[in-house]
């Protein structure tokens, strides 16, 4: 998709653009709601949220419908063109007020301390600059702001490190948008200058064979700063 830039007249495109593996996670996405469970997972990520948020990588926008009451107003970013359409037809159905709109996590189109709270779902394994998405995500939050996050990543052993590592060199980040599977998300938050909250690991399916993509972590973080309790 080509986009115009307000008032320059100019033609960009797409940041990203995989409509194979769009078309691909638009329908896998909305069978592991029940079938993995990923929509309590969703309950868990945005519970006790408030305020203005930003979401990253909103993808076809099945985090929309979980966000509480008590957030007065989503700006959810999706890249990917087909994602991105999908994620507005799901906030024409939202209970809360989304705005959906494009760009990469490597330079939101926002303003510095615009938010109370920011989400990562499913996002970080893909960027192109984790550390630069990060130094992003901290200067659009305010100082103590809520940073909500639920990433697959390394782990499992050696044996299933090393697979993760070997399908990241070669054939897994082509065929899926751009995703890693051996990135720590914990160890990238820490080093971004976040402070860590409480997080959990779980495997998804959390029953059944162990797959490269099943080690992920559910938790909090804040940028440092003055903060009050979110209810996490």
């Amino acid at each position: 998709m080509a986009l115009r830039s307000a008032g320059s007249g100019k033609v960009t495109r797409d940041p990203v653009h995989h409509p194979l593996f769009a078309r691909y996670y638009a329908r896998i996405s909305v069978s592991a709601e029940t079938r993995l469970g990923m929509g309590g997972v969703r309950d868990q990520l945005l519970a006790g949220l408030s305020g203005r948020v930003i979401e990253i990588g909103a993808g076809n926008g099945l985090n929309f419908a979980h966000y509480p009451s008590t957030v007065s107003e989503v700006v959810a970013l999706e890249p990917e063109r087909l994602l991105r359409r999908l994620a507005v037809e799901a906030a024409l159905r939202s209970d809360v007020p989304v705005d959906v709109v494009p760009g990469a996590a490597e330079a939101l189109p926002v303003k510095s301390e615009a938010f109370d709270a920011a989400v990562l779902s499913l996002v970080l394994c893909s960027v192109r600059d984790v550390e630069r998405a990060l130094a992003e995500l901290r200067r659009v939050l305010r100082p103590g702001g809520t940073l909500r996050f639920f990433e697959h990543g390394r782990g499992g052993g050696r044996a299933m490190t090393f697979t993760q590592r070997g399908l990241d060199r070669t054939v897994w980040p082509r065929l899926n948008g751009g995703c890693h599977l051996a990135r720590d998300p914990i160890a990238a938050l820490r080093d971004a200058g976040f402070e860590l909250g409480p997080y959990r690991r779980l495997l998804m399916p959390e029953k059944g064979p162990r797959l490269p993509t099943s080690y992920c972590v559910l938790g909090t973080a804040w940028r440092p700063g003055l903060r009050e309790t979110d209810g996490s």
